[in-house]
């Protein structure tokens, strides 16, 4: 492994540094490679658009993709095993709440946009980008069942002068272990008949200042017609397109972006503990360090992480690392301290509780916002879940309201919440609970009815501090 991992990168074409691409005619990024294409090539049916784009996994992540090149005129086909995306996209309608419906019915109107269950239809497609999950297993390493899978199911559609991308978050090194032996074993020679490359997704769902085609899009290819092949697929879309040397420092790139913020969360959730232990206000000092123009960038505290990425990606690293003999104590400490937030949520809570004279066990305890974060559905890794089992463990009367997840759907993880509703926002409803808990601060949350209504409110995510409370009331965690 280590022997083939190190000569892969001596084979690709090395460059001094990334190099921005922008996506217009004149780019050079449009002339015909060195070598594997015809006048017919792929990088010419990109240019001229009558390329077919299919993306595997509607997902956050797939979903976009496939809406964003729609938008620039290409014919999109989106694939999942789930029938019910597939068959609400057809129906023009969207099942991601920051999609709008509309967009989806203006590209079904368009005729540009189609949705499959049917992975036969993978050879009518130039493009096929690979979106799907990599989890960890309950050993906290990879879990990269999902992508061989579909290989699996992609690779026996295949045909010649097609490019393959997979954009799931992953250890360096996956490309070329797992991607490129299934293309080979199928009789595609890689890099001459298919191009494979790695572009690791940057999907921010909720933030409307960067949508799926503005963030500049990182590639890097098997081999250099490959990469040549992948930076026309994503110029063709993206804004800005920044080639690599390889695909393992693509996927590495994905990696480091979410253990540096994965690192600095995990910094502020133990500073919190000890400004805590002293009675200081961790987002003051937060806010007062960030009045520092240079050297300073605000990571503030939570109950945990949260999403499919930072919780998880660093354990991709980590893993990969031990095969060299590498022990990544940085990382693991971060992932450690992060872990423990929820603990440290319920230990506040239960003294916050006892002050009142009041025991876990028996108290009706309201927990605000599933979503791992404000103003989206995305359930996906919540901390919030962590927290609602282990109050119930402690024998409490759990319940949680979100505006943006009305009832719990099936997870991985947390089966045993799955068909649970939302509670309603009502007065009757606030007033009824002995403590609530903030997790995720939605904006849709009206919190000068929450102080009104609430005894004791345990604020995770500093959502009170301009909403006028009675002393006490407010438990900081």
């Amino acid at each position: 492994m280590r022997e083939s991992f190190g000569t892969k990168l001596r084979a690709v074409r090395i460059t001094p540094q990334p190099r921005a691409v922008a996506c217009s005619k004149q780019n050079p990024v449009f002339k015909r490679p060195q070598s594997g294409f015809s006048s017919m090539s792929l990088q010419n049916r990109l240019h001229e658009k009558s390329a077919v784009i299919g993306v595997v996994g509607l997902g956050y992540v797939g979903l976009p993709l496939v809406l964003a090149y729609a938008a620039k005129g290409f014919h999109a086909i989106g694939f999942d095993i789930d029938p019910s995306k597939t068959d609400a996209l057809l129906a023009g309608r969207s099942y991601i709440k920051h999609i709008s419906t509309a967009s989806v019915a203006a590209a079904r109107a368009s005729g540009k946009l189609d949705a499959t269950t049917d992975f036969s239809k993978i050879s009518a497609c130039d493009a096929i980008i690979l979106c799907v999950p990599t989890p960890l297993d309950a050993h906290f390493e990879p879990d990269l069942s999902y992508v061989t899978d579909t290989l699996d199911a992609v690779v026996p559609h295949l045909k010649a002068g097609q490019i393959l991308s997979l954009e799931s978050t992953t250890y360096p090194g996956t490309t070329e272990e797992e991607v490129v032996p299934r293309v080979e074993a199928a009789g595609f020679k890689v890099g001459e008949a298919v191009f494979v490359v790695y572009s690791p997704e940057r999907e921010d769902p909720g933030n409307s200042k960067f949508t799926a085609t503005n963030i500049p899009k990182v590639v890097g290819g098997h081999t250099p017609a490959c990469l040549d092949a992948g930076t026309a697929l994503y110029a063709a879309a993206f804004d800005q397109v920044v080639p690599v040397s390889s695909t393992q420092v693509a996927e590495l790139t994905k990696l480091l972006e979410n253990i540096y913020r994965a690192v600095n969360i995990g910094l502020v959730n133990e500073l919190k503990i000890v400004a805590d232990s002293m009675g200081i206000d961790i987002w003051e000092v937060i806010h007062a360090a960030s009045t520092k123009p240079f050297g300073f960038t605000p990571f503030y505290p939570g109950p945990g992480l949260g999403g499919h990425c930072i919780p998880i990606d660093p354990f991709y690293l980590t893993w990969k690392a031990r095969e060299f003999g590498i022990h990544t104590r940085f990382i693991e400490l971060a992932g450690e301290i992060n872990r423990t937030m929820p603990e440290y949520v319920v230990r506040r809570t239960m003294e916050a509780l006892n002050s009142r004279g009041k025991a876990v066990k028996g108290s009706r305890i309201l927990l605000l916002g599933l979503a791992y974060k404000a103003n989206v559905d995305d359930m996906r890794e919540s901390p919030t879940f962590e927290l609602m089992d282990r109050f119930q463990e402690l024998g409490a009367v759990v319940r949680f309201h979100d505006p943006h997840i009305p009832v719990v759907g099936p997870t991985r993880e947390h089966m045993n919440w799955a068909g649970a509703t939302s509670l309603d926002w009502s007065a009757d409803n606030l007033t009824a609970q002995d403590c609530i808990v903030i997790a995720t601060h939605h904006a849709a949350f009206d919190l000068t009815a929450l102080a009104a209504r609430a005894d004791l409110i345990i604020d995770t995510r500093n959502a009170m501090t301009n909403t006028a409370t009675k002393p006490g009331q407010v438990v900081k965690a």
